[in-house]
Formats: C-alpha cells, sequence, structure tokens
C-alpha cells in the first residue's frame, strides 16, 4: 500500500555504527545506549562517566566569561554608592526567569528593595530588547545602572543612547552577535568570539545565574543567597527557550529540578497545580508543557510582569491569583494560536522557498508559534508579521539547512532592529520598509534554497528489533534525562513489524492507534504505540511495517506499560 499523499514524506538517517574501537573501550555499558551517547559526541570515557552521574567536567568559573570582571566591579561600585539598579529583561520564559532571578540575587547583598528595579518591556508597546523610550524613563527615575538579561547583545543604537544619559549598561546575552558589539560598561556572552569559557550555548537564565554567582564569589560575605535557591530558575528558563541540554545546560537543568522539586517558592507551588502536575515529582517535560508555557502566556498576551510576580511573591493566596490568571492567558493563547494559524495558512504559497504572511490582526504575542506551525507543516522557513500603523512586528521561524538569522543580516539595512539564532529570530521594520523587506528575503531565501531538497530528515539513534525494546532497555536511557534539546529521547527504527491491530482516534480520527507484535524466543508479546497526526494511514496500513519511534509509558488506571511514539511509518520491504 502507498504512504497517504497528505503525510509528508521524510528521509530516514539511522546514525553511523559506533566503531569497534570505541565499543572495546566500553564493555560495561549496554551497546545501544552506547551508541546514543556516542550519536550525542559524548565517547571519551571520563565524558561517558561524567554523563551518566550527571556531572560536568570543564571549568564553570563565572570569571572566565569576557566582562565578568569589568561588571562585578561596576555592580559592587553601586552597590557601596547605593545607587539605583534596573534589571532590563524580556518577556519570554528565559527573559522573565533571568529577570526575577537577578533582581533576587541583588537585593540579597542588603540593597534597599526599590534600589533595584526590575523592567520587562511590553512586547505589544515596546518590542523585544533595549529600547530608547525606555532606557529615558529609566534615567528619569534616577536608575544609574542598568543590567541587561537576555537582551542586548544587538542593540548599539540603544546603549549609545543610554551613554549619552549617563547611564552604565551591562549587557547579559546569548543570542547571536552582530557585526558591532554594544558600547556597554561590560558585555558578558559566551559567544563573543574572544570568550574562553567552555559552554558558549548557556540560556539568557544560565548567564544571569553566573553573574550571581560571581557577585557572590566576590562578596561571600554580603550576599544572602544560597545558588540552589536560584537553580529552579535556571532549569526553567533554560528548558523554556530549547537551550540544548549538553554540558553545563544539563548540570544545571538536573540541580535546577532539584531545586525545583524542593523550591520554597508559592508561585512554583500555584502553577504546578494549576498545570496539573505533580509536586516533586516535575521534569524537564513539566517545565516544557506545563510550566514554561503557562510563563511565556503571559508575555505574549498580556504583561509578562504576572508572570514575573508569580515567581518572586511570597503568600500563597497572591500565588494562586497569578497562577490562575497565567493559566487563563495560556487557554487563550491556544485558542488564539489555532484560529490565526488557520488564517497564515490561507496566506501563504506552500511551494514557496519561504513561507510569509503578514496582516494587521496577527498578534506579537502568537506571530511566533503560527510561524512554527508553518515551518513544521510545510517544511519552508516562515515569517509571520503583526502590522501595525507605523511599524510591523515579525516573527521567524526556520529549518536546518536555512540559518534565518543571517539571513536578516543581510536586508539589516531595512529594519529597526533584529536578533536571534539559527532557526528562530525576530524583527522590526518600518512600514515604509515592508515591502522592499518581503521581496528582498524571499530572494534571499530562494537563492540560499534552490538547489536544496526541502525533505525533513528523521534522525534515527539506532536500528533494533521490536522483541528488544523491553522495562530493561528503557531503564536505561532514564540516566539520559533530563531530555531535550541537543538531547532528545532516542528515537530507533524497527523493521518488518507485524500490525495485529490498529484504529484511528481523536478527534476527527486524527491519530493512528497500534497494537504490534513483539515476539522474541521468550514467548508471544504485544507492545502498544500511538502515532499522533497521522490517523490517514487507517484506511492505509499493511499487515507488515518498518517504523520510527520512540519509547515512553503510558500509565492509565494504575497500570504502566510501555507504549511506542511514532514518528513516521512506511509499508516494510521484507
Amino acid at each position: 500500500m502507498n504512504r497517504p499523499t497528505t503525510l509528508r514524506k521524510s528521509i530516514w538517517q539511522v546514525a553511523p555504527r559506533v566503531p569497534d574501537h570505541i565499543q572495546e573501550k566500553f564493555g560495561h555499558i549496554h551497546p545501544v545506549m552506547l551508541q546514543v551517547l556516542y550519536n550525542r559526541g559524548i565517547i571519551e570515557p571520563a565524558d561517558v562517566q561524567a554523563f551518566l552521574e550527571g556531572r560536568y567536567l570543564e571549568s564553570t568559573d563565572p570569571f572566565l566569561l569576557p566582562d565578568m570582571d569589568k561588571a562585578v566591579a561596576r555592580i559592587e561600585q553601586a552597590i557601596d554608592n547605593e545607587e539605583q539598579i534596573a534589571v532590563y529583561g524580556d518577556f519570554d520564559a528565559d527573559g522573565v526567569t533571568s529577570t526575577v532571578l537577578l533582581t533576587q540575587a541583588l537585593r540579597s547583598f542588603g540593597i534597599e528593595h526599590d534600589l533595584v528595579r526590575p523592567y520587562i518591556p511590553n512586547r505589544v508597546d515596546e518590542g523585544y530588547g533595549l529600547n530608547t523610550e525606555a532606557l529615558t524613563w529609566l534615567k528619569e527615575k534616577g536608575v544609574s545602572l542598568v543590567i541587561t538579561v537576555d537582551c542586548g547583545i544587538r542593540s548599539v543604537f540603544e546603549v549609545e543612547h543610554a551613554n549619552q544619559l549617563g547611564l552604565d549598561v551591562i549587557v547579559t546575552d546569548h543570542h547571536s552577535l552582530g557585526p558591532k558589539m554594544p558600547p556597554g560598561t561590560a558585555v558578558i556572552n559566551p559567544k563573543r568570539p574572544d570568550s574562553t569559557y567552555p559552554d558558549d550555548m548557556l540560556a539568557g537564565v544560565g548567564i544571569a545565574f553566573k553573574l550571581a554567582q560571581a557577585l557572590k564569589q566576590s562578596r561571600p560575605d554580603q550576599a544572602n543567597f544560597e545558588e540552589a535557591d536560584l537553580l529552579d530558575l535556571v532549569a526553567i528558563g533554560t528548558v523554556a527557550d530549547l537551550a540544548p541540554l549538553l554540558k553545563e545546560n544539563r548540570k544545571l537543568v538536573i540541580d535546577g529540578l532539584k531545586s525545583l522539586n524542593n523550591s520554597k517558592r508559592a508561585g512554583i507551588a500555584a502553577i504546578s497545580r494549576t498545570a496539573r502536575l505533580t509536586p516533586g515529582n516535575l521534569t524537564a517535560e513539566s517545565i516544557a508543557f506545563g510550566i514554561g508555557p503557562r510563563i511565556n502566556a503571559a508575555g505574549r498576551l498580556d504583561s509578562a510582569y504576572a508572570a514575573a510576580r508569580l515567581l518572586a511573591v511570597k503568600e500563597a493566596e497572591v500565588a494562586d491569583y497569578f497562577a490562575r490568571q497565567l493559566d487563563g492567558l495560556n487557554r487563550e493563547r491556544q485558542k488564539l494560536t489555532a484560529e490565526l494559524s488557520e488564517k497564515a495558512e490561507s496566506m501563504v504559497e506552500p511551494d514557496s522557498a519561504i513561507l510569509i504572511a503578514a496582516d494587521t490582526s496577527f498578534k506579537s504575542g502568537v506571530v511566533g508559534l503560527v510561524a512554527s506551525r508553518l515551518a513544521e507543516k510545510h517544511y519552508r522557513p516562515a515569517i509571520v508579521i503583526e502590522q501595525g500603523e507605523e511599524e510591523s512586528r515579525g516573527s521567524c521561524r526556520s529549518i536546518d539547512q536555512f540559518h534565518i538569522t543571517d539571513a536578516l543580516d543581510e536586508v539589516a539595512d531595512l529594519l529597526v532592529r533584529h536578533g536571534g539564532h539559527a532557526q528562530a529570530a525576530g524583527f522590526t521594520v518600518r512600514n515604509g520598509n515592508l515591502p522592499e523587506f518581503l521581496n528582498r528575503i524571499a530572494e534571499v531565501a530562494e537563492r540560499k534554497l534552490q538547489d536544496v531538497e526541502l525533505i525533513p530528515t528523521l534522525t534515527i539513534d539506532a536500528e533494533i528489533a521490536l522483541e528488544d525494546v523491553d522495562w530493561a532497555l528503557f531503564e536505561h536511557f532514564q540516566q539520559l534525562e533530563p531530555t531535550g534539546a541537543a538531547n532528545p529521547q532516542p528515537i530507533f527504527l524497527s523493521r518488518g513489524v507485524e500490525v495485529i491491530h490498529h484504529r484511528a482516534v481523536g478527534q476527527k480520527g486524527a491519530h493512528l492507534q497500534l497494537t504490534l507484535s513483539a515476539d522474541s524466543m521468550n514467548g508471544y508479546r504485544e507492545i502498544g504505540a500511538i502515532a499522533f497526526r497521522q490517523g490517514e494511514w487507517a484506511s492505509h496500513l499493511p499487515q507488515t511495517i518498518d517504523l520510527v519511534y520512540g519509547i515512553s509509558v503510558n500509565e492509565w488506571r494504575g497500570r504502566r506499560n510501555l507504549q511506542l511514539m511514532v514518528k513516521d511509518v512506511r509499508p516494510s520491504q521484507f
């Protein structure tokens, strides 16, 4: 039987087998587990041991970050002189946790509460990053030092403006650098070419934590906080921002999850209840699908201060109020995303090199989510733009073959500001420049992708027999946790699998539920599987299939069973 035409094809790419000379070093490690570690670049004995034990071998000295010494010296001066400090953040989960973390750390040095002012720009009225109006306002309020968190690395003009006002600016950021660094008092970013810091992929909250750590090291007797008390925020921001869970990020999240599950924050308990998460059993997945989206919802549809207050308040009743508010905003966000995704879908040309939808009805808080849906569905870079009266703001999501921030750099002369990563970025453009921007960014995409086959690749860790999938194998993979970006849950390929039963399930039969034969020499065994958004196979599925899947646990009425999470299916060639 042929593949349903509505299901997108993908290239199945099985990772190269572990070389024999490496296998010989690790006879004590399950061969499939070794293959997974090898696929993630973890091949040295010391690194393998450290990874499995949740340790990190490189130095984590915060003073290895460029300009950290300058930043600490300027902040100490502000503390001694009782200057007013502003912590200038961002409205996503990484920015919110960064803002709360550094504000909490600074206030612990005995500074009067009002001398540390958190500032998070409004997504609709101000947009991402530093802006001159906010800096002017902060100066008028008596601020003399601004510390950015999760933003600022491309704000050259804005930092120059601050300098003219007499404001000192310390930039801490993890985003890609522009052609020129901002002229701040200190610029802390592990991606700086002169950086010797071992891990250049820390999230914004990770860098804020390193600054707090450096201040504590410099003034240990004055710092009235424990590093462990900040790590819950580090875990939330790192996971929610999709930072790679390798190297120091992995260690920070492991320690952060311990802190999160023993958190004294009333807001953590409250948001866990609204997200129906089990206290004491929070995981990276809990953050990615429960806590993170609710924190992000505040900045998307209202004010990110609601999320910041949730994480900072000590009173349970106040925390419950903010948690309910965020939960309501998250539901509204889901509804709005679905509606606007349908509208954007009707506006794009699916076969274009880049998908672009622009409209006055798009909301800045969800344009990134809509762009993600377009990019995922069509495997094309996507831009969704909220058109304003004088300026328009766009959010971009991309694919492996197209570096979206580099593409924006090529048309930077038309933009007010822009920034981001390889596969996600944002920008602001004046409406007078919008038509030319649309033409030129389309030309950039067409030029870069003209000889590229735009078919997604499904990266597979190993090909194994389905009979080898059992609880023992699953338990081996628990050592990989926390899984996430750059350290995903393992994906496997099994061929010639017999389908015992299958049916379409879910609304409009959108999903495919299967029962598969996992017979072995030890006897007859069945294993369940679910293939989300692949319900079209229900009337096409042959008796024998090849399938790509991950391994999970299905818990139902007190029973726990292994379940395959199917990524793709093909008729078996056996």
